[in-house]
């Protein structure tokens, strides 16, 4: 069977997430049913993150086993025909090797959070932006945010039910960059723990506000402890930007 990688743009405002899960409808669920209509039955799709409820993705990666080939051109067109009611889209399609997977031959993973930081609540961007009306100080935001790059035990800035067998993980980037009255922060890793961007960035914000210290953040580091992260910080300006499948990738 043929397999094929699929480079995925979405708005995750209506779903339950990427995965497949009861209760609602789910990105995962919307692509397996338009290949179910032109593959003649149903087939898993299988993604590189899985991402949560409300969060949002420039370039997810899957890919996807069909019975017979199709001209990469037709499938993504004949893809994004089934999905018309949805904001799904598959940007690109290619065929690939059968070894390929789109998760476990990941080598990394680029997420950015944005944050609207000014009086005004958005009109154009609700639910694509997290809106902060109180002033924030980003250059102390981002002098925080070095104490997380490299390898640590993040368990502070993991989801109770994150299903990871360790909480030890190498952050490669954390940056912090302001534009007018847009922050955004940029995170690189081959992977994440659940939830570990929002939780990182919801304790960002803290120092930001002045409530924290960057040598604070550094302190709910090492505590290793779920009880000394700050409030996770909500799905909306989360983007999973793009994913990685070159082992020189930085």
């Amino acid at each position: 069977m043929p397999r094929y990688k699929l480079t995925i743009e979405y708005d995750g405002a209506p779903f339950t997430g990427w995965q497949s899960q009861a209760g609602g409808t789910s990105i995962q669920d919307v692509i397996e049913r338009a290949v179910a209509i032109i593959n003649g039955g149903a087939s898993m799709v299988y993604g590189a993150g899985r991402t949560d409820a409300g969060v949002h993705a420039l370039a997810q990666v899957a890919h996807v086993d069909l019975v017979k080939p199709w001209d990469p051109f037709k499938l993504r067109n004949a893809l994004n025909g089934n999905m018309r009611a949805h904001p799904v889209s598959v940007l690109e399609a290619e065929e690939v090797q059968e070894d390929f997977h789109a998760r476990f031959s990941a080598t990394r993973r680029y997420y950015l959070y944005r944050i609207l930081n000014r009086r005004a609540p958005p009109a154009l961007e609700r639910g694509k932006v997290w809106w902060l009306p109180v002033d924030l100080d980003s250059d102390a935001m981002h002098e925080a945010a070095q104490h997380l790059v490299g390898k640590h035990d993040f368990t502070t800035f993991r989801a109770a039910q994150c299903q990871a067998n360790s909480p030890v993980k190498t952050l490669d980037r954390l940056d912090v960059a302001r534009y007018g009255e847009l922050i955004e922060i940029r995170a690189d890793a081959r992977s994440f723990l659940h939830n570990q961007v929002r939780s990182m960035v919801g304790s960002l914000r803290l120092v930001g506000e002045g409530k924290w210290t960057p040598w604070e953040l550094k302190r709910a580091l090492t505590a290793a402890d779920r009880a000394a992260c700050g409030p996770v910080a909500p799905p909306d300006g989360l983007y999973l930007l793009r994913v990685g499948y070159s082992s020189a990738e930085k």
